[in-house]
């Protein structure tokens, strides 16, 4: 059987339904963004978080609100903390699915849509390059503003620095489908200041947690 008589529903071509197949193993590509065709890097979703992942899970405090929350292996772990709630989001319904099996509580739907304590969280995470959703990390960041508490903070995971920020028109392949076109943005560590100070946030810290992997903590501007 071919891969696309095994994933008959791709005549849609949505990110979420190609994507969902990724998640469940299908090889995927993402078109577009810099660099040509890449290997979609679901292995590294969905194993379980290491010790680079705690690293950066180190900056959640509290309730923490899994923004993109992918299979949920990062949810999982901040669970297991038992640290506060933790709630996973994600468009995609195989993304919520997997991450429920991990026994974390996840809903699917968009971060720009209400969500439940709205104004209470005490972080909001944005991990493997998911300032990027939407293609508006301004739009983006100004949400989270209206999600977390007054005295909460957004953690987010950033490229290098020297890659430059851009946003860019992508696209799924997976099956020999390609999927409709979705905007995404890349956020490098050197970009992120400016991006804060547009959005009413400080950038509190800025450093590598991981080889290659970067992180920045905002919070409110006082």
């Amino acid at each position: 059987m071919s891969l696309a008589e095994e994933v008959p529903d791709l005549h849609d071509r949505s990110f979420s339904t190609l994507f969902s197949h990724a998640l469940r193993g299908v090889p995927c590509r993402v078109l577009g963004l810099d660099g040509g065709p890449a290997e979609l890097p679901v292995h590294d979703w969905t194993r379980e978080a290491d010790a680079h992942d705690e690293a950066l899970l180190a900056e959640c405090v509290g309730d923490t609100l899994d923004v993109g929350c992918g299979p949920g292996r990062l949810a999982q772990r901040l669970a297991e903390r038992r640290d506060g709630r933790v709630l996973g989001i994600d468009v995609v319904p195989e993304a919520v699915a997997q991450t429920r099996a991990r026994g974390v509580v996840a809903l699917q739907g968009s971060v720009f849509d209400p969500v439940p304590r709205e104004g209470r969280w005490h972080t909001v995470l944005l991990a493997d390059g998911n300032v990027g959703i939407g293609g508006d990390p301004l739009a983006l960041l100004a949400r989270l503003g209206e999600v977390v508490a007054p005295d909460g903070r957004v953690v987010v995971e950033l490229a290098a620095p020297g890659v430059p920020s851009t946003t860019r028109w992508a696209r799924l392949e997976l099956a020999g489908t390609t999927s409709r076109p979705f905007r995404w943005s890349v956020v490098g560590v050197d970009g992120v200041l400016g991006l804060a100070r547009a959005t009413g946030w400080a950038v509190t810290t800025r450093a590598p947690f991981a080889p290659q992997r970067w992180l920045a903590v905002l919070e409110r501007r006082p």
